[in-house]
């Protein structure tokens, strides 16, 4: 954690309890049906998380949408960052795609790029989208991307993803840390699963997935991991890794956790002789660009490489080296798919 976010969290500290007192109170008003949760007729993945930041929501839920393509899926997420205001916003409504990164947020166009097919809207009311998504672009299936705070809307399949080297943060509840809600809203997921496992965190995964059954004996943890598979250019055009080995690269990212892209690029093999770290979902304005552009005059890197979610923001943009960007596969462990395809056949 940086020391900035660590002063921030700690003049938090003292709102922490009112925050998570009030966010308890609302789970249980949801439960008790006091506040009303309402069932689309097709089966509703949630894909979310208990802490701020990246876990690898984005990667599961392409990730899904390509496991259950027999079953219609469309993605319905809240659209973070993007200019598009109105009730639903169809991002790509499976034969087109019809919003840029800017007007859909950067990362329901990266999903609408890499999921030719598969409709996704943005819409703030989760439940909105997905009515949307039902009763015009005939989905069968919805997945909510980050939904595990969104209990308006009933789900078959809640799973809540961990990056293991993260984890909880430092274990208190948003302002004073990393928290969203207090622990014990794990109670509603139907899975975590705990992602970014790599050989140097292995054993902490698994003493995580160890106390998390024992605190929630009756919630199954599975494991995912990330593997580079090559470098795309602007155009989509794929470059092999042994090719890519042969560059010297100025690497750079606008990420929540930057560390865990340094690592991809290290596992991928990737030379990089120098690298930039911007704020999360940074849109590269003129300022970022000539910061970047003086930060690689300093440099002997002859090309650039950032992560798909970023390269979606440089579209037109003038970049003094060629742009690549690091594909990534998630990968879960065997036994996943069939858990999630069994619950979907379930509810179907």
């Amino acid at each position: 954690m940086s020391e900035h976010l660590n002063i921030l969290y700690g003049f938090g500290r003292p709102l922490s309890p009112f925050y998570g007192l009030a966010m308890s109170i609302r789970a249980a008003f949801y439960k008790k049906g006091l506040l009303r949760k309402q069932r689309l007729p097709v089966p509703v993945i949630s894909v979310g998380n208990l802490t701020l930041g990246g876990t690898g929501k984005t990667p599961m839920t392409i990730y899904l949408a390509k496991l259950l393509r027999a079953h219609a899926p469309a993605i319905v997420s809240r659209g973070y960052g993007g200019r598009a205001k109105e009730r639903v916003n169809v991002v790509a409504d499976g034969s087109g795609i019809y919003l840029d990164a800017v007007t859909a947020g950067d990362e329901p166009f990266y999903m609408a790029e890499n999921l030719p097919g598969v409709p996704v809207v943005t819409s703030r009311r989760r439940l909105d989208g997905g009515r949307y998504a039902v009763d015009s672009l005939h989905a069968r299936t919805v997945i909510l991307d980050d939904g595990f705070q969104h209990q308006a809307l009933e789900r078959d399949l809640d799973l809540v993803l961990f990056k293991v080297d993260s984890f909880l943060g430092n274990n208190r509840v948003f302002p004073g840390g990393d928290m969203r809600e207090p622990l014990m809203a794990l109670r509603r997921a139907d899975a975590f699963v705990l992602t970014c496992v790599n050989d140097t965190n292995r054993e902490r995964a698994q003493a995580i997935k160890r106390a998390l059954l024992k605190k929630f004996p009756q919630i199954p943890v599975f494991t995912a991991e990330y593997h580079p598979i090559c470098l795309v250019t602007p155009n989509k055009k794929e470059i092999g890794l042994a090719e890519a080995k042969r560059k010297a690269f100025f690497g750079f990212c606008g990420l929540a956790q930057p560390a865990s892209f340094v690592r991809s690029l290290e596992s991928a093999g990737l030379q990089t002789v120098g690298f930039q770290v911007f704020r999360d979902h940074c849109r590269y304005f003129k300022p970022e660009l000539e910061f970047l552009k003086k930060r690689i005059a300093g440099c002997s890197a002859n090309a650039l490489v950032t992560t798909e979610k970023d390269m979606v923001k440089l579209a037109g943009k003038e970049l003094p080296l060629p742009l690549y960007a690091l594909r990534m596969e998630m990968r879960p462990e065997a036994d996943f798919d069939a858990f999630v395809l069994g619950k979907i056949s379930s509810t179907s």
